[in-house]
């Protein structure tokens, strides 16, 4: 019933600018003036309901008071959806003050009926909407003051709940708005497995890489001082890439400023070259056959082109035989095509001075909807009997 009231209440500050309109017409019958007044009022009240910062505060109050889970508007309502609140509004206001007066009148005549302390007398009545009831004598005074107190009960438990039920039709998502929010849920989980996806391929290959490193550095470090720096180096290269990614990745899950997400870290095929020279320090024979005409390669494709290969080694490093790892980029007037092929045995893994790398099952099924959001084709799978292949055709007009 708090509620109620509220409506109630925050109808007033409209009154005075309600009045106003009968001062032009002094001489008009009482009837007319209160019909005007309650008029201009009404539409007073509406109009505030087009605020679509309204619409989010009566909803954000609704679930408050009056327990009704009501899933936050969409960004852009509907022109429906806009008409909705202010009836909304009107309603709230007009059940406010239906059940606060007569809330409020029954209870002001509970507490007066049995007693003689406001001058009623031991005889004493009540009428209220054309109906009435007297009492003669005491008992049947205390008898009609508690029938007035459960009829207000009454009262504040049907408006409530007159109030809950249009709550999810007034307030609630229309069908339009369900479509709205359903499309906007769409989009930010595109976003968060976009970037799930970039936090994979950047972060596993770093660890991938810097884990080979680190073993070749420990096995190279009193034979071959340089070696072992070198690895060093490659390794703190390596890191300091995957914490930019990292940062750019927990910026955008908690949300931060668009200005932010517009200093996120960019790889392309133009870093193809310093991705490769990493793997080379940590100590993988590299196959190597670049076009020469990457550099017309742009946008979405490139970056994308970059994780596929990207993911490619690192899958190489991991689960290959230690053999040479054959990389291959060739531009062609209508696609782009990526290469990656490695050795395959029956181990699970690539041993190094640090383990078995294992698989999470993440990194094939991530390259395979990265390509087929580009309208591409992957082919992944043994290449003979000693060599694994990842092989994909990327288009380049409708992608980049």
């Amino acid at each position: 019933m708090l509620f109620a009231y509220c409506g109630a209440l925050a109808s007033l500050p409209l009154l005075p600018f309600a009045v106003l309109p009968t001062l032009a017409l002094p001489s008009a019958p009482y009837g007319v003036q209160a019909v005007l007044v309650l008029l201009v009022w009404a539409v007073l009240i509406g109009s505030v309901g087009f605020a679509r910062t309204v619409r989010r505060a009566l909803i954000a109050f609704a679930r408050q008071l009056l327990r009704v889970p009501l899933p936050a508007p969409a960004a852009v309502p509907s022109g429906a959806d806009r008409r909705r609140t202010p009836l909304w509004l009107l309603l709230h206001v007009a059940l406010g003050w239906t059940g606060a007066l007569t809330s409020g009148v029954l209870i002001l005549m509970g507490i007066a009926l049995p007693g003689d302390w406001l001058g009623l007398g031991a005889e004493a009545g009540l009428s209220l909407f054309g109906w009435s009831l007297r009492s003669d004598g005491v008992w049947q005074s205390w008898l009609v003051a508690l029938c007035c107190l459960l009829l207000a009960a009454v009262v504040c438990v049907v408006v409530t709940s007159v109030l809950r039920w249009l709550a999810p039709r007034l307030l609630g998502p229309s069908s339009a708005e369900r479509l709205a929010l359903m499309a906007e849920r769409e989009q930010r989980l595109a976003e968060r497995n976009r970037l799930a996806h970039e936090l994979h391929d950047s972060i596993g290959h770093t660890l991938t890489a810097t884990t080979i490193q680190a073993a070749v550095a420990g096995e190279v470090l009193s034979a071959d001082p340089g070696a072992a720096r070198a690895a060093l180096r490659s390794i703190e290269e390596s890191a300091r890439a995957a914490l930019e990614d990292l940062d750019y990745v927990l910026g955008v899950l908690r949300e931060e400023t668009v200005e932010t997400a517009e200093t996120a870290p960019t790889r392309t095929l133009a870093d193809l070259p310093e991705l490769l020279d990493r793997l080379r320090h940590a100590g993988a024979v590299l196959d190597v056959e670049l076009s020469s005409e990457l550099a017309q390669v742009q946008g979405t494709l490139s970056r994308a082109a970059y994780r596929i290969l990207q993911e490619g080694l690192t899958n190489a490093l991991r689960h290959g035989t230690g053999g040479p790892i054959g990389v291959r980029v060739a531009v062609t007037p209508d696609c782009l095509e990526l290469g990656v092929v490695n050795g395959a045995g029956t181990g699970a893994g690539m041993r190094t001075g640090a383990g078995v790398f294992r698989t999470s099952g993440h990194g094939l099924p991530g390259l395979a909807e990265r390509v087929r959001l580009l309208h591409g084709e992957i082919e992944v799978g043994p290449d003979g009997p000693r060599q694994w292949r990842l092989a994909v055709r990327l288009p380049v007009r409708g992608s980049a």
